[in-house]
């Protein structure tokens, strides 16, 4: 192997000097400035994408807070549509109520005031269903004709005297 020769190390020595002085100055004055570039052109775009996810950060805040304000707002306005719903059914059911009761009052009068009639007529014909009975057990009892008066009153002073 000739880098192992002793006598060969100068050479190689000096040219391996030169070599990495050109090597350098390439590298110093070609490839770093045009890395250096790529890597400040990364920084400047990571930077701004950043900022700009920062910035839509901060509007995606804003439209989640207008969000929840109006669903907020939309609820309160549900719940009072609700109330406000809720309270005019109470008051038509109320009128309702009040206007059945009224009906249900009058058809009652109406009812108790054909109950009573049929009640009068009943008692009418039941004291002259009575009259003529008494008036032919009478006839039967005493043989003889009975006046339709007395039957009559016969009956009116037992009925008052039950009542």
């Amino acid at each position: 192997m000739p880098q192992l020769h002793f006598q060969d190390f100068p050479p190689q020595l000096v040219w391996l000097a030169i070599t990495f002085v050109v090597l350098y100055l390439l590298m110093s004055k070609v490839a770093l400035p045009k890395i250096g570039q790529v890597l400040d052109a990364r920084a400047i775009k990571i930077t701004a994408d950043l900022d700009r996810a920062t910035k839509l950060k901060d509007e995606a805040a804003g439209v989640l807070a207008a969000y929840e304000k109006a669903l907020a707002d939309a609820r309160a306005q549900a719940q009072a549509t609700i109330k406000a719903v809720a309270d005019r059914m109470q008051k038509d059911a109320e009128a309702r109520e009040g206007a059945l009761a009224k009906k249900l009052a009058a058809d009652t009068e109406a009812a108790e005031g054909r109950i009573k009639a049929a009640r009068d007529q009943a008692m009418a014909s039941l004291t002259q269903v009575a009259a003529e009975i008494t008036k032919a057990a009478a006839e039967k009892l005493i043989s003889q004709p009975v006046n339709d008066a007395v039957a009559s009153a016969a009956v009116a002073a037992v009925a008052k005297e039950r009542a």
